[in-house]
């Protein structure tokens, strides 16, 4: 029998659910729905959504205090940031890059630390 097969959703709270959509709709273009998410289909054969538990004590998501962080997927994480940026955004100013792709990371206004994923290409891609 298969238990958990992979992410259903990634739910959060928030002190000002409205103003806090609307930061993610505008600067990261999630389509927010009147029902107040979203839902992302995959579009890539090869693509998995990770999941895992740390230890309390890690400084993982620092400098947030939230005891999550959520890892979005993006084409161009590069141009992201800098978008970001001119739109006065809490950027990290360090990014990654490695065998498992790119990364960076924003702040969104109620101090929780959102990861960003450019994935490496498919092979054949």
């Amino acid at each position: 029998m298969k238990r958990v097969v992979g992410i259903g959703g990634i739910f959060m709270k928030a002190r000002n659910p409205e103003a806090l959509r609307a930061w993610y709709q505008r600067h990261l273009g999630i389509d927010v729905q009147d029902w107040g998410g979203t839902a992302f289909p995959w579009n890539r054969p090869d693509g998995v959504t990770a999941w895992s538990i740390s230890p309390d004590s890690s400084d993982c998501f620092a400098p947030s205090r939230a005891p999550f962080m959520v890892n979005y997927v993006v084409e161009d994480l590069h141009a992201l940031l800098e978008a970001l940026r001119s739109e006065g955004c809490d950027v990290d100013a360090k990014s990654e890059e490695s065998e498992f792709g790119k990364f960076g990371w924003v702040m969104d206004p109620e101090g929780n630390r959102i990861e960003l994923w450019q994935p490496p290409e498919s092979p054949g891609s």
